[in-house]
């Protein structure tokens, strides 16, 4: 891969080797799924947990034992604020305060995608502090990867120097940390510099963290990733699942607003706010996907899909039969077509394809359906208020199968190209 790429300028030169190793031994599928996490991983720390959970699960599926990554370096530096980022169980927690040798021993638990050990200050002396500084070292000798951290407000003295030296005399692959940036922010530049002079690295091969926060928290992950082929392999699997859990979460909360609107007497699915909802749900799925877009073109877009003339052609329809309140119908379907205009959207965003008017229609008949039998029994007691409506939208998707498996709805597109209409509305 070039040398361009983002995760390559991250990595020191042993850790360097090891990536191309991996890289040149990955399926054509899983070095495009390895292109596309590095364009599409999240930086935001909650949503990286949606990942490594959907990828963690894949790799119990498939792998037997984890990677093993230790987190080394001096005491007081960040090691254990950084190892409670990574874990999966908050049982599992390391005790962090601002004293010198608060960690005692070495820590070990479940990150998901690896297990991480962190480990007491490797620079110690002493009688206690010689004991500590073996059972970090022990630690890092039984690693895979080692993640070594040091302090931007103390930098590289000579006592982290040597610490450094003899890591890499062990032959780990590895990343540079350097936390608490936030503290010498406006001197960071000049701080990574130094350190990286010291280190006998470029700036780019050492990554600012603020590890109370999670900042650059991605960085680290991803360089950790691109060392084994296994989670790149799982991290790839889970991006497209990880998106939509999050295109869903909009499109629950646009589609719970549209419901709502929908009571307000105004022309039935025909008028701004709800244009506006739909907008903004399609200007945050394009987010997500990382795909650049304005919130004029997100208009443009849901105006483009033509579910506001699929949404009135339906409610004719089905008003037809009787037997439901004007308002349940116009509610259901405004949730509906905003459900299938996420759906559309997300669809485009991912593959550049636009779904056909009849798997539209398909769709939008199917969750009108299934929306109608979920809040029927509102009819029965005379019309809601926005906020009871709202909620009950909200639970009824939230349960809905296709918020998880997305495969139900891409099975359900698929399969509506040669469906007549009459079978569209049966169908529910």
């Amino acid at each position: 891969m070039s040398s361009e790429n983002p995760i390559i300028r991250q990595l020191p030169p042993k850790s360097r080797e090891v990536f191309n190793a991996v890289w040149d031994s990955l399926a054509p599928a899983d070095q495009r799924s390895l292109k596309t996490l590095i364009t599409g991983f999240p930086s935001d720390s909650a949503m990286l947990r949606v990942l490594v959970k959907l990828s963690a699960d894949q790799i119990k599926m498939t792998f037997g034992s984890k990677h093993r990554v230790a987190i080394v370096g001096p005491a007081n530096v960040g090691k254990s604020t950084l190892y409670n980022l990574l874990i999966q169980n908050k049982h599992d927690r390391a005790e962090v305060s601002p004293l010198p040798g608060t960690t005692r021993t070495n820590q070990s638990a479940d990150a998901g995608l690896f297990n991480i050990v962190d480990t007491p200050g490797a620079d110690a002396v002493g009688y206690v502090g010689a004991l500590e500084q073996e059972q970090a070292l022990q630690a890092a000798r039984e690693a895979d990867f080692l993640v070594i951290v040091f302090d931007a407000i103390q930098g590289i003295k000579q006592t982290e120097l040597e610490l450094y030296q003899t890591l890499l005399s062990y032959g780990k692959p590895y990343i540079v940390v350097l936390n608490k940036i936030d503290l010498v922010r406006k001197e960071s530049q000049r701080v990574l510099q130094l350190a990286a002079q010291h280190l006998e690295l470029t700036p780019e091969q050492i990554i600012p963290v603020v590890a109370r926060t999670g900042e650059n928290l991605d960085k680290v992950l991803l360089a950790i990733a691109a060392t084994e082929p296994g989670i790149v392999a799982a991290l790839g699997a889970a991006l497209p699942q990880y998106r939509w859990r999050l295109a869903w979460r909009s499109i629950v909360s646009a589609a719970s607003i549209a419901a709502a609107i929908a009571l307000i007497p105004l022309p039935i699915l025909d008028f701004g706010p709800l244009l506006v909802t739909q907008s903004m749900m399609v200007l945050g799925i394009a987010r997500i996907y990382n795909y650049k877009i304005t919130a004029a073109r997100a208009r443009e877009l849901a105006v483009t899909f033509g579910l506001g003339f699929l949404g009135r052609s339906l409610f004719a329809q089905l008003s037809k039969l009787g037997g439901l309140p004007g308002w349940l119908l116009a509610a259901a379907i405004a949730s509906s077509t905003t459900v299938v205009m996420g759906y559309a959207a997300a669809i485009w965003f991912e593959k550049g394809e636009r779904l056909s008017n009849e798997s539209l229609k398909k769709l939008t008949a199917v969750m009108t359906q299934s929306l109608l039998s979920r809040l029927k029994s509102l009819g029965k007691k005379g019309r809601p208020d926005q906020q009871t409506l709202k909620q009950q939208v909200e639970q009824a998707l939230e349960e809905a199968a296709i918020g998880t498996d997305r495969s139900i709805l891409d099975q359900q597109a698929q399969a509506s190209a040669s469906a007549g209409e009459d079978e569209i509305l049966l169908d529910g």
